[in-house]
């Protein structure tokens, strides 16, 4: 009898224990979506770093060297003077001249009477417009209409560029009436002409 009351109280302190024993946390049951969505950003996080190392590098372009020099285009020159040619001066550049209209006709207006076979001395003024200084071998020479027996005066100076200076030839008029016009234009040493012509235009009566 004495050993049931003994058992009988070791059980009841047994579950005196267990009922002042702290419970056991219960765990939230986790939520599904909230998984499923971390997972995406994880794989796409991977993703971009395994893109972000395997992205070649672009490589510069470089053009490949050829075992020949390129040719070069020979540009056809406006004078064949070696001279020019060497400095890469065109002979448009260095021999030009112009003139003023209005002061050109420094004696013998156009439409002056002549008597036939008069002889004059026609001037004009007009400037040297080039970058080469008009020395020997410069001068005016015949170029269309009555040549009328024209003499060119030399140059008698060297001619700077920017200077103006007077050119003449001496005439002699036609022995028939009529009306005559003489054009005569500069040419330099090597035989080329240059700038506009200029004209002498005498009425014989």
């Amino acid at each position: 009898m004495m050993k049931i009351k003994t058992l009988l109280t070791m059980l009841t302190g047994i579950l005196l224990l267990a009922a002042c024993a702290p419970a056991t946390p219960i765990e939230p049951t986790p939520d599904v979506n909230v998984i499923r969505t971390s997972a995406a950003y994880t794989v796409v996080a991977e993703f971009t770093l395994t893109a972000a190392a395997f992205t070649p590098t672009a490589l510069a372009v470089t053009d490949t060297p050829t075992s020949e020099p390129p040719t070069e285009t020979a540009t056809a020159g406006l004078t064949t003077d070696p001279t020019l040619a060497a400095l890469g001066t065109p002979a448009a550049l260095c021999d030009n001249l112009s003139f003023d209209a209005t002061t050109v006709d420094v004696t013998i207006p156009d439409g002056t009477p002549m008597t036939p076979g008069q002889e004059f001395v026609k001037t004009w003024k007009i400037k040297n417009t080039g970058s080469c200084a008009w020395g020997d071998g410069y001068k005016l020479i015949y170029s269309y209409g009555e040549r009328m027996s024209g003499q060119p005066a030399p140059l008698g100076t060297l001619v700077a560029q920017g200077q103006e200076i007077e050119v003449s030839v001496s005439f002699k008029a036609p022995t028939k009436v009529g009306e005559y016009t003489s054009a005569w234009q500069m040419i330099n040493p090597r035989g080329i002409t240059f700038g506009k012509a200029i004209f002498v235009k005498i009425v014989v009566q």
